[in-house]
């Protein structure tokens, strides 16, 4: 097998993802995330490209805490939250590319060139598309695309910074 098939073979349960075009399963995430219910906003990554891209997935269900208040009659999943799951897929990238160096926590600092197009319900499965614009030191800045049945449902620019847990 060579070098590029071992890259893009999934990861087992719980393992994060090193090279290219792998995935993490949600074991995965809860070892690479601080994050836990109710503020998991990703499921799995299915596409991660080393430390440049990657697509996290939401499957949005009426379970979920926020739609007992926004809105009971016609739920609609907030933007913000919709923003928070674009950036923890980032911070899934920041964090597979650290080689297992030191626990790493991603803080989360500017948002920029929001835009929410469509409304998101219950029965939605969210595709987040995160891009690395650029990085330097322990800076990142991307692109985020939120995406429904192929329909572009948000975006926003972001940026974050690594530091040690």
């Amino acid at each position: 097998m060579s070098e590029t098939d071992t890259a893009s073979a999934p990861a087992e349960t719980g393992t994060p993802v090193k090279g290219t075009l792998g995935v993490m399963d949600i074991q995965a995430l809860l070892k690479a995330l601080p994050h836990r219910y109710p503020f998991m906003m990703i499921d799995r990554i299915i596409e991660i490209d080393g430390d440049n891209s990657a697509i996290g997935i939401k499957n949005v269900t009426i379970n979920e805490p926020q739609f007992q208040g926004h809105f009971p009659d016609a739920p609609v999943m907030p933007g913000v939250l919709m923003i928070e799951g674009m950036a923890q897929t980032a911070g899934a990238i920041c964090v597979n590319s650290t080689d297992g160096a030191a626990p790493k926590l991603v803080y989360f600092m500017t948002i920029d060139k929001v835009k929410f197009r469509k409304p998101v319900g219950p029965g939605d499965v969210v595709e987040y598309h995160v891009r690395k614009l650029k990085k330097r030191a322990n800076m990142w800045w991307y692109e985020a695309t939120a995406i429904v049945g192929g329909t572009k449902v948000a975006e926003a620019e972001l940026s974050a910074m690594l530091v040690n847990a």
